[in-house]
């Protein structure tokens, strides 16, 4: 395509472009572009720019199997200004039966027409490839940073977590995006914690259900482990909005990612008789380590890590999921209540229950009999392309 995917004829002050993002140097300053970005913002925490390279790496990423993406950057008065980009999610459109495109890894100033570029060329990307509804924003996929945060700007967010500029949802909608979806993040505290209501609740739940036993992520089979958990996930989230199923090579991808910093008694899997129905996976909130590295490992990132790491005392209970024919038991409470105790053994003094769809009644239930209180509001847009 070409080189300047949108230049405008506007007053100087106003001159804006939009390019495609095609040389190394150009894939650098896209990724480098957060950091200047959110320099200032205290609440910020720098992603590791190596994983973040992974993210668009289109030969390493084996999302791109069955996706396309492209990267646009903006500049405005000759400086970079924004950046987005539009992807193709073949595996979502084949799930859901749609023509959809998303846009991902969106950033910018606070400026309207700058915006309005970034979703122009999104729009007419994604329209040339067959689609007909915009959604995002995912960066890339589901199981990764998905939303605009909406609310609760003044907490940190947990790992995995997206932190946004409070005005982006203005522009976004300025840019005629809507709501499509409101995800929701909980947190639990060990001030703010039913212990009491949880225990009688365990008792309850334990009553209902003859033989079911939580027990720990075996790191010792953990690829036995992972497809236990990819095979709950993929029929306990299949009606569930903005799902498409999980290959194995996609979802095993995932957990050696995170593997090293699984907490096994954070992480559990629900058996009935044996039989796993349901899983939780609750991760130490290693932002409480990366804020102080700057996005890098070396040369002082590294000791960074090991010191402050001993200190986190959070955590993020990232997905859950219970095979259908086992819901309405109570067994996804009793998973949290299992993770929460073992994880105040450890010293973990607060836990986000998130992204919870704000559609799902049942978990948010769950999450405020715990103890939980809605903390941060984030959402996904949609627009017709036609």
């Amino acid at each position: 395509m070409d080189k300047t995917a949108q230049m405008t004829s506007v007053p100087e002050k106003d001159l804006a472009a939009v390019v495609y993002v095609s040389t190394d140097s150009e894939r650098k300053q896209f990724l480098n572009f957060p950091y200047q970005h959110y320099k200032y913002d205290e609440n910020w925490v720098a992603p590791l720019k190596i994983q973040q390279k992974e993210l668009i790496d289109t030969k390493k990423n084996p999302f791109y199997r069955n996706a396309e993406i492209a990267l646009f950057l903006a500049y405005h008065n000759d400086r970079i200004a924004g950046r987005i980009a539009a992807i193709v999610n073949h595996a979502f459109n084949s799930h859901n039966k749609e023509k959809a495109g998303f846009f991902g890894f969106y950033e910018c100033i606070e400026n309207q027409f700058v915006t309005d570029l970034l979703l122009r060329v999104v729009r007419d990307w994604l329209s040339q490839k067959g689609c007909e509804r915009l959604l995002g924003p995912m960066s890339p996929g589901l199981l990764d940073e998905i939303g605009i945060q909406i609310s609760g700007f003044d907490h940190r967010p947990a790992i995995l977590m997206p932190h946004s500029k409070p005005y982006y949802d203005t522009l976004l909608q300025g840019a005629g995006l809507r709501k499509e979806m409101d995800l929701l993040a909980y947190k639990v505290t060990t001030d703010t914690v039913a212990m009491n209501r949880m225990e009688r609740a365990r008792e309850i739940v334990k009553k209902r259900n003859p033989g079911l036993t939580i027990r720990s992520v075996r790191k010792k089979s953990f690829k036995t482990e992972v497809e236990i958990v990819r095979r709950i996930f993929n029929r306990a989230w299949a009606r569930n909005w903005g799902f498409y199923e999980m290959d194995k090579e996609m979802f095993t991808h995932l957990a050696k990612t995170l593997r090293i910093i699984i907490d096994p008694d954070m992480a559990v899997i629900a058996e009935i008789d044996g039989k796993p129905v349901g899983f939780s996976i609750a991760l130490p909130d290693y932002n409480q380590v990366f804020r102080h590295m700057n996005g890098t490992l070396f040369p002082t990132g590294i000791f960074k890590l090991f010191w402050y790491r001993r200190k986190m005392d959070n955590a993020r209970t990232a997905l859950m999921g219970v095979l259908p024919e086992y819901r309405n038991r109570g067994i996804d409470a009793l998973m949290i209540q299992t993770s929460a105790m073992k994880g105040m053994k450890n010293g973990y003094r607060s836990s986000e229950l998130g992204w919870l769809l704000e559609t799902n009644t049942d978990i948010i239930r769950v999450s405020e009999k715990v103890g939980g209180h809605l903390e941060k509001k984030y959402r996904m847009y949609s627009q017709p392309l036609r």
